[in-house]
C-alpha cells in the first residue's frame, strides 16, 4: 500500500498595496469643481430650442423656491397650530404640505429634464424666493392660515403667467405640469384655507339673522 499523499501546503496570502485600495473603505472627502452652472442649460435632445428651454428653466426655478417655501411653511403650521380646530387643522396642514413636497419633486425634475439645474439648497431658496419670511415664533391662528393664502395667491399668479408664456413657446411639458399639478392643487388647497377664515357661527340666533337681513338690505319678498 503505497504511502498516504501529504495535504499541499496552503498558499501564501499576501496584501500588496494595490488590493488595499480596492477594498471596501469609502474615499472620504473628497472634492471636485462645478460641472454646471447654475442659471445654464445642457443640450437635450426634446425638440425645443435651448431659448425656450432656459426660459421655462427660469421660470420654473422661481416657482419651484417659491413651492420649497410654502411647503416649509406648511410644515411650521403643522406644527404650531393650537385652538379649538387644532386636530382637523393639524392634520389639514400636513395633508397640504404632502402634496406641495410632491410638488417640489415634479418641478425640480422639469427643470432637470430641459437640461437646467434645479434650485435645492435650503440657502438659495432663501434667495430666489419672494414670500415674505414668517416670525420664527408662533402666530394666532388666523394669522397662519393668511400667510399661506397669500404665498398660495403669489404662486399661482406667477404659475398662470409662466403656463400662458410656455405655452405661446410651444413648451407643452411645462406647459401642462403649472396647470395640470401647480395651478391646480394650489387652487384647491388654497380653498380649503379660506373656508376656515370664515366667520360663520355655527349656530343662528335672531340677533344673528336680524344683522345679516340687515346687512342685505332687508328680506326679500
Amino acid at each position: 500500500m503505497p504511502p498516504a499523499k501529504s495535504a499541499a501546503p496552503a498558499a501564501k496570502t499576501t496584501t500588496s498595496a494595490a488590493t488595499k485600495k480596492k477594498g471596501s473603505q469609502p474615499w472620504l472627502h473628497q472634492q471636485g469643481r462645478e460641472i454646471q452652472r447654475f442659471g445654464t442649460i445642457r443640450q437635450f435632445p426634446v425638440g425645443l430650442s435651448a431659448e425656450t428651454r432656459m426660459y421655462s428653466c427660469e421660470r420654473l426655478n422661481q416657482v419651484l423656491a417659491d413651492t420649497q417655501i410654502l411647503y416649509a411653511l406648511y410644515k411650521k403650521h403643522h406644527w404650531l397650530m393650537r385652538g379649538p380646530t387644532f386636530y382637523q387643522l393639524h392634520l389639514l396642514l400636513d395633508k397640504h404640505a404632502g402634496e406641495q413636497l410632491e410638488l417640489v419633486d415634479a418641478i425640480a425634475e422639469r427643470v432637470q429634464t430641459l437640461g437646467g439645474i434645479a434650485v435645492g439648497d435650503p440657502r438659495h431658496v432663501a434667495e430666489l424666493t419672494r414670500v415674505p419670511r414668517p416670525p420664527d415664533g408662533a402666530e394666532e391662528v388666523p394669522a397662519m392660515l393668511s400667510r399661506l393664502l397669500e404665498a398660495h395667491e403669489m404662486i399661482l399668479t406667477d404659475a398662470h403667467d409662466a403656463a400662458a408664456k410656455s405655452a405661446a413657446m410651444a413648451d407643452d411639458g411645462t406647459n401642462d405640469l403649472l396647470v395640470s399639478q401647480v395651478i391646480r392643487t394650489g387652487e384647491l388647497e388654497a380653498w380649503f384655507l379660506a373656508e376656515h377664515l370664515v366667520d360663520t357661527p355655527v349656530v343662528q340666533t335672531d340677533e344673528t339673522i336680524k344683522e345679516a337681513t340687515k346687512a342685505g338690505g332687508g328680506a326679500r319678498r
